[in-house]
């Protein structure tokens, strides 16, 4: 569904959209196996993180107490811009309307872009 939704948007094949998520999928998972963040600016932070051991109980047997061990977990922190899109889609919600879509389209914004004002070291 990511992929078809990718290459609709950005007007390229099926295909390509397809790699493109498989292989950001990759990148996320070796970085998260190698205790590395991803971020993405505006939309949040990929991390992993390790949960504790502890004792539980069998499901089958509750009685019968278990030892759960220690184990590498994903997380997601989800960025300012993504809480505020879906707190203003929050029906009820009284904030500023959500922005519209931007296009991902690579000839959609033709003007080349500008670096920011230098700004001197204080």
């Amino acid at each position: 569904m990511l992929a078809l939704k990718l290459a609709e948007k950005m007007d390229v094949p099926k295909k390509i959209a397809e790699d493109f998520v498989a292989t950001f999928q990759e990148v996320v998972t070796h970085a998260l196996a190698n205790n590395e963040e991803v971020t993405i600016a505006g939309f949040g932070t990929f991390s992993s993180r390790i949960r504790a051991a502890r004792k539980g109980v069998n499901p089958r047997n509750p009685s019968q107490v278990i030892d759960v061990p220690a184990v590498k977990v994903p997380k997601f922190k989800a960025g300012k811009a993504l809480k505020d899109t879906l707190k203003a889609s929050t029906p009820g919600q009284e904030s500023k309307p959500v922005a519209p879509e931007t296009s991902m389209h690579p000839h959609d914004d033709e003007k080349p872009a500008q670096a920011p004002p230098h700004q001197p070291n204080m």
